[in-house]
């Protein structure tokens, strides 16, 4: 039912005054009884008549008060949201880079995280759902699982128990963790590192998870970056991972090894791994994925803001570690 018009509101005025009951006011304006009890109980004065105009008055100044969204109402901040949605970032991500570091035409511009979910999870369905670029596309929360490490066999392997502080804690570069990321039953593999520090991520494509194959993946970290910047690496407990002793006495990198089924103590590459999911779905036929479209994950991934980073992307984080050393040298 539509609001009422003045000129009902005027007729109720006249009707009050000539003091008919409500109910008869209601059939002679050919409203609903309850609509002229409600107009009456909250326009009218509690020690004077009720007056059409002042009624009027209230309900404009009301109408201006809308539940519009905050995404609703701002077009450039929608638009910021969702282009960085299509990049793949967390809501989280594109908050706290917005907050931190917004580009010109959003400056003042504030936004929460919890605010750009609500916005999603209350859209309709359909297909522009903003749902879908959730990296998980899930209409709703999940709640997280960690898979199981496969159990085997690795000699002369250090505890992550006894993994020094300086690790631990964050307070260096260069100490990074490892895992596989596999599709079902299939040969083909990513070789997937994690810089803890800086959270720069890197992923290779191995034509197999045998041992020397992710062997020679993890030396050539020392080739591409200073040595500085490749002190350690963390494993699981994967059979891929058994010529560590190589990396540790060819290439002088500490080795260390989570607890059996407990990857989740090398969380940070168990996130990325996640992350990669969004990009190539476990049941992606591997053989498929070029070399190429890797590169285009790699950089997407680290080019991402991220929380711990303040915002700034791990790539802007690395990129001048590197260019510190070489100043140096």
């Amino acid at each position: 039912m539509s609001n009422l018009t003045l000129y009902e509101r005027q007729k109720i005025e006249y009707y009050l005054k000539c003091k008919l009951k409500l109910r008869k006011i209601a059939k002679l304006i050919h409203r609903d009884h309850s609509v002229v009890v409600r107009e009456v109980k909250r326009h009218k004065p509690q020690f004077s008549e009720y007056s059409a105009t002042l009624a009027q008055h209230a309900a404009n100044r009301k109408s201006h008060i809308t539940n519009k969204r905050k995404l609703d109402k701002d077009w450039w901040l929608k638009r910021y949201v969702l282009s960085k949605l299509k990049l793949g970032w967390s809501p989280e991500q594109i908050a706290g880079r917005l907050n931190k570091y917004p580009p010109l035409e959003l400056k003042k511009k504030h936004l929460c995280m919890e605010t750009i979910y609500q916005y999603i999870y209350n859209q309709k369905d359909g297909e522009g759902a903003w749902y879908q670029y959730l990296r998980k596309a899930k209409r709703k929360r999940q709640k997280r699982y960690f898979r199981k490490s496969k159990l085997s066999l690795i000699t002369g392997k250090i505890s992550i128990h006894n993994r020094p502080e300086i690790i631990n804690k964050r307070y260096r570069y260069g100490d990074w963790e490892t895992d596989l990321v596999c599709f079902g039953r299939a040969k083909v593999a990513l070789s997937v590192q994690y810089e803890r520090k800086a959270m720069y991520s890197q992923i290779t494509k191995i034509i197999n998870k045998k041992a020397d194959t992710n062997y020679n993946v993890l030396s050539s970290l020392k080739e591409k970056f200073p040595i500085q910047l490749v002190r350690s690496i963390t494993f699981d407990n994967g059979a891929e991972n058994a010529n560590h002793l190589q990396l540790k006495y060819n290439h002088h990198i500490k080795t260390y090894f989570c607890d059996s089924y407990s990857s989740w103590q090398k969380g940070g590459v168990e996130n990325l791994n996640g992350l990669l999911r969004q990009y190539l779905p476990k049941k992606t036929n591997p053989d498929t994925i070029t070399n190429e479209y890797i590169n285009y994950v790699e950089q997407l991934l680290n080019k991402r803001p991220r929380k711990k980073l303040g915002y700034k992307t791990p790539a802007e984080i690395f990129k001048k570690q590197i260019q510190k050393l070489q100043m140096v040298h």
